[in-house]
């Protein structure tokens, strides 16, 4: 669609180096040749060298320009071994534990961004979001004045004309189970800032629950209502409304009933769920029921990109993650 068309021209525009820990994992090493190929970025595959090519070779695929990092043999490892020390040692870390962390090649990768070896870092065809989160959380942490690392979905909903034209963010689908009014709060700034500089549009921001401005009363609706009003608070440049119904944020005709004084109800582009449950279950009906393409899940929040990826992604998923966490990276040079 038009988003990834111009998210595949910025990462054309200048391309980071993005590591790939999953490196002898099938669909990695297809997408690795794609990457490659169209030039979205420079591949760094973490893996057995021997492993990597003899897997490669198996498949048919070109890893001509990609390069292939070996913990065991990397001249980066010790270097790696004494940052992951340093960054550690206050809680309880030793060198003797770091060496047998750092080897693991989720560890190695996220070092390799830490350390300006690479840009960002795309893992999750073959490991749990809890995989990528723990090293990222120790190694890399969160960016200065984000108090939570959150994820969004770019949904692209064919044919619709919701959001921006069918296209909206959904947040957060794979990280935090049950976040606070103030998470819940950061959760919906970070996504709205996503959208105005990785998509480009201007945020709609729907905060959402099963109440719409005050129609039923209940703690769940409360944590909602309070997350708006602070995010209303810390940024007012944003436009940021709730609690609303998911039909009032994005039904003209429904907001004009149960909402007519918002700037948000029936234009939403931009849904934050009140907790993980709503949010996957969510993304996934309109996956699944609206033939959308779910692009993500991708990470916000962290001082350098690193994003996930579903077990069940594809490697054309895999190509556009990539690009994203690419433009991502520009972004926080630029920033």
């Amino acid at each position: 669609m038009e988003l990834m068309k111009q998210i595949w021209e910025m990462a054309q525009q200048d391309r980071k180096k993005i590591v790939l820990p999953e490196g002898d994992e099938e669909r990695t090493l297809v997408a690795s040749q794609k990457i490659t190929e169209i030039g979205l970025a420079h591949v760094i595959l973490v893996g057995n060298t021997a492993k990597i090519k003899e897997k490669a070779q198996k498949l048919g695929v070109n890893l001509e320009g990609v390069t292939i990092e070996d913990p065991e043999t990397s001249g980066k490892l010790q270097g790696y071994i004494n940052g992951f020390y340093e960054l550690r040692k206050s809680k309880g870390m030793t060198l003797e534990k770091a060496e047998k962390i750092v080897r693991d090649p989720l560890y190695f990768g996220t070092m390799m961004v830490k350390m300006d070896d690479a840009d960002g870092m795309v893992s999750g065809a073959i490991h749990t979001t809890g995989d990528l989160l723990r090293p990222g959380l120790q190694i890399i942490k969160t960016a200065p004045g984000v108090s939570v690392v959150s994820s969004f979905f770019i949904m692209m909903v064919p044919g619709s004309k919701y959001g921006e034209e069918g296209m909206l963010l959904f947040s957060d689908c794979a990280v935090n189970p049950n976040p606070t009014a103030d998470q819940l709060a950061a959760i919906a700034i970070a996504t709205a800032d996503t959208a105005r500089n990785l998509c480009k549009v201007e945020p709609r921001v729907a905060m959402l629950s099963f109440s719409t401005m005050g129609s039923a009363d209940h703690e769940l609706v409360e944590k909602v209502r309070k997350a708006t009003e602070k995010a209303k608070e810390l940024r007012p440049d944003l436009m940021i409304d709730g609690e609303m119904q998911l039909d009032a944020a994005i039904v003209e005709k429904v907001a004009s009933q149960k909402a007519p004084n918002s700037n948000v109800a029936g234009k939403a582009n931009v849904l934050i769920f009140p907790d993980l449950q709503a949010g996957n279950i969510g993304y996934k009906l309109v996956q699944r029921f609206a033939n959308a393409e779910a692009i993500g899940p991708v990470c916000q929040g962290f001082a350098k990109p690193i994003n996930d990826l579903s077990r069940g992604c594809s490697s054309d998923d895999i190509v556009s993650v990539v690009a994203l966490t690419a433009v991502q990276a520009q972004t926080i040079k630029n920033s």
